[in-house]
């Protein structure tokens, strides 16, 4: 059985019609690729009950395995998806982000700049990746290796 995912891409002016996302659908084909069903994809404004709203949509009523946001994650006050994020998830999974922020450090100093968190809600993996396409896409591929072992972890299967 494969895993399901969804792909929120936080933007005030993506949400509003007034910049194409080219980050969500990027990662979404890189999901695709490495085999996960990307059942959901969605853009929503930089709104913190609208993001929690979503994740807690995708993870309690689509019951996806996985949720991956792009955007959100700089020192903007309308940065609020690490927050939005942590307000709804059970446990953090701070590996994650430390993975990606060390990746994108091999590539620029402003790596160190993303507050993009991770964590689970029930069975749900929740991942902030940069609004980026370029950044989004170092960060999956720090983390996409390790996320099939992570979602057999959270069902028993094996460590």
């Amino acid at each position: 059985m494969g895993y399901q995912a969804a792909v929120i891409t936080v933007s005030d002016k993506g949400s509003r019609g007034e910049r194409a996302d080219t980050s969500g659908p990027a990662v979404r084909r890189m999901l695709e690729e490495d085999g996960w069903q990307v059942g959901h994809t969605d853009i929503v404004p930089d709104e913190p009950e609208e993001i929690r709203a979503r994740l807690i949509f995708c993870a309690d009523e689509l019951h996806m395995n996985l949720v991956v946001t792009t955007g959100g994650t700089g020192f903007s006050r309308r940065d609020n998806t690490p927050e939005a994020t942590m307000a709804v998830v059970d446990r953090a999974v701070p590996g994650i982000p430390e993975a990606m922020r060390a990746r994108s450090l091999s590539v620029t100093p402003l790596g160190m700049l993303s507050r993009a968190a991770a964590g689970l809600r029930g069975d749900c993996l929740i991942i902030n990746l940069p609004g980026s396409e370029k950044a989004a896409r170092e960060c999956l591929e720090a983390v996409l290796p390790a996320l099939k072992h992570a979602m057999n972890m959270i069902k028993g299967e094996g460590h």
